[in-house]
């Protein structure tokens, strides 16, 4: 037993992990949102539908979204009319599409994370992949680990439909990793499309039409591993801890199913109210070991699952306007990217941290929490120190 204990002790890493690097990805296509009900009902050729376009027009004003990424063009979906109508079996097509395509979105996150941590990819021990849809075996994480030439002794491991809080239950996964294998590094690629989702209009499920509205594509890769070295590395956020709490009796405020086609969802209008309500039992959870219960001392990731998820938040826990800027502006230059989104407000907010100060405006204290939720109700959240405080 004694010698059990050693090579258990031998394996762990001292201190708490660490996010080493960030890269993101988009397609290059891009719409406006004040111009997404023309085009929307132009190419599904749904114009007969008046109503329903200014319905459309109302809930696409009320996003508070500017512009959002596409890999989906009028090209392609001429090529796929199956996709343009509500209803019509079309899953067979958005399968391949998104095996083919979330790799190569994936690939180029992955590089631009590894050019920044500035390390060879053979120090990469483990691969985490997440997407909705690309469902094949082998699987995502065996094409974008043959894509990125990773060693073929790196640990693989895929995950697919955990929700919109798939960011942070992936950083808690790879937390244990790296902080129970001594020396590991784990690249985390989230890779996501709405090709999964896109629909024509539809008179009668007005969700499809919210999805509509809401969702772009993206991808995000994050480097993650403890006792980094300084000489080469450069840690931005310290995970210090994670929390998962399911809302009870709400399992069918929020979900998705995979049919013939496509993907679909089905939102509870009052999912905001549940969301807000139930945060504050999440933070309390994180911080009360820390002695923090001042929210409006840490800096916030917030998943933009819409602005009024974003106000229900920021009302019920009384946060200053500026708490909740980056997940604000994230949702407004590229959308709900679904897990990619707080990978995203992560890089910026380190960004912004990093030109501003960290004391000085509010936006990166030395604590913070990035949270997300999903199907479940879940509400998955992280505890997060920035590095460049304590070292």
């Amino acid at each position: 037993m004694e010698k059990v204990n050693e090579i258990r002790n031998a394996q762990r890493a001292e201190g708490a992990a660490s996010v080493l690097a960030i890269g993101r990805a988009n397609p290059p296509n891009f719409i406006l949102q004040s111009e997404y009900p023309d085009y929307y009902f132009r190419v599904t050729e749904s114009e007969h539908m008046v109503d329903v376009k200014e319905k459309f027009k109302r809930i696409c004003d009320k996003t508070m979204i500017r512009k959002r990424h596409f890999f989906l063009t009028d090209e392609i979906l001429k090529a796929n009319p199956s996709m343009l109508t509500y209803g019509d079996v079309s899953h067979d097509a958005r399968r391949e599409m998104t095996i083919e395509y979330l790799p190569k979105l994936g690939k180029e996150a992955g590089l631009k994370a590894i050019k920044e941590w500035g390390q060879p990819k053979s120090q990469i021990t483990h691969l985490i992949v997440y997407n909705t849809l690309a469902l094949s075996m082998p699987g995502a994480d065996y094409e974008l680990a043959k894509a990125l030439e990773l060693e073929p002794t790196v640990h693989r491991t895929v995950m697919y439909l955990v929700g919109c809080h798939a960011g942070p239950h992936i950083l808690r996964h790879a937390k244990d990793i790296a902080e129970n294998n001594k020396g590991s590094r784990i690249l985390i690629v989230c890779a996501e499309t709405t090709t999964v989702n896109f629909h024509g209009p539809s008179e009668t499920h007005i969700d499809s039409l919210v999805g509509q509205a809401l969702f772009g594509d993206g991808a995000a890769a994050v480097i993650v591993g403890a006792e980094p070295d300084y000489s080469i590395e450069r840690p931005c956020f310290h995970i210090i801890m994670g929390t998962q709490n399911t809302i009870p009796n709400t399992g069918s405020a929020a979900g998705s199913e995979i049919i013939n086609m496509g993907q679909t969802f089905c939102l509870n209008r009052n999912l905001p109210c549940l969301i807000s309500k139930h945060v504050q039992e999440s933070l309390s959870n994180l911080f009360k070991p820390i002695g923090i219960t001042d929210w409006n001392s840490i800096f916030w990731i917030a998943h933009n699952g819409g602005p009024a998820v974003l106000n229900g938040v920021e009302s019920e826990l009384k946060l200053d306007k500026e708490k909740l800027k980056v997940s604000r502006h994230v949702l407004s230059e590229y959308g709900n990217m679904s897990s990619v989104g707080v990978l995203f407000m992560m890089d910026e907010m380190r960004k912004r941290s990093l030109v501003q100060g960290y004391k000085t405006t509010g936006l990166g204290y030395e604590w913070g929490i990035m949270f997300g939720f999903g199907p479940g109700l879940t509400i998955e959240a992280l505890a997060l120190r920035s590095v460049p405080l304590l070292e």
